[in-house]
C-alpha cells in the first residue's frame, strides 16, 4: 500500500529586495573580504568552485558574477525532518517558468530568483497557497 500523500505545504514568505549578486570563484581562491559584512551572505566551497551570494553592490567588476536576484525567506525555524519544503516553492515556479537558486540554512530555507521576475514570483507562490510579504527589505 503506497503512503498517503502530504497535504500541501502553506509557507509564510518575506521577499527581501536587496538586490544580490551569485559570484563565483576558483576553488582554492580565498573568501574575500568584500563577502563579509551586513545583509544576506552565502559561502559555499566545493572541489571546484568557490560560491558568493552577497549583496550585488559589494561584488567587484570583474567578478564573475550573475544577478541581480531577490531572496524569498522561509520564515520561522524549520524542523530538519521536515519534507517537501523546497518542492513547495520549486513547483509553482517551475511551473511559471521561473528558474530558482536555493540556499539552506540551519534554521530556513531561501529562494532566490531574478529581480526582474519577483513579481511574477509572488503571484506564482501566492496561486499556490503560500503567504509572501512582499513590502519587506
Amino acid at each position: 500500500m503506497a503512503p498517503a500523500a502530504a497535504a500541501p505545504l502553506t509557507l509564510d514568505l518575506v521577499l527581501d529586495s536587496t538586490p544580490l549578486a551569485i559570484a563565483r570563484l576558483a576553488a582554492d581562491a580565498a573568501v574575500p573580504a568584500w563577502a563579509d559584512g551586513p545583509g544576506f551572505v552565502a559561502v559555499t566551497r566545493t572541489g571546484d568552485e568557490l560560491s558568493i551570494v552577497a549583496p550585488g553592490a559589494r561584488v567587484p567588476a570583474g567578478v564573475r558574477a550573475e544577478g541581480p536576484f531577490v531572496a524569498f525567506c522561509v520564515q520561522g525555524t524549520l524542523d530538519f525532518g521536515l519534507v517537501g519544503i523546497v518542492a513547495s516553492l520549486a513547483t509553482p515556479l517551475a511551473g511559471a517558468g521561473i528558474p530558482i537558486f536555493v540556499v539552506s540554512t540551519f534554521d530556513t530555507d531561501y529562494v532566490l530568483v531574478a529581480a526582474d521576475r519577483a513579481g511574477d514570483a509572488v503571484a506564482a507562490l501566492t496561486a499556490a497557497g503560500h503567504r509572501v510579504d512582499p513590502a519587506s527589505s
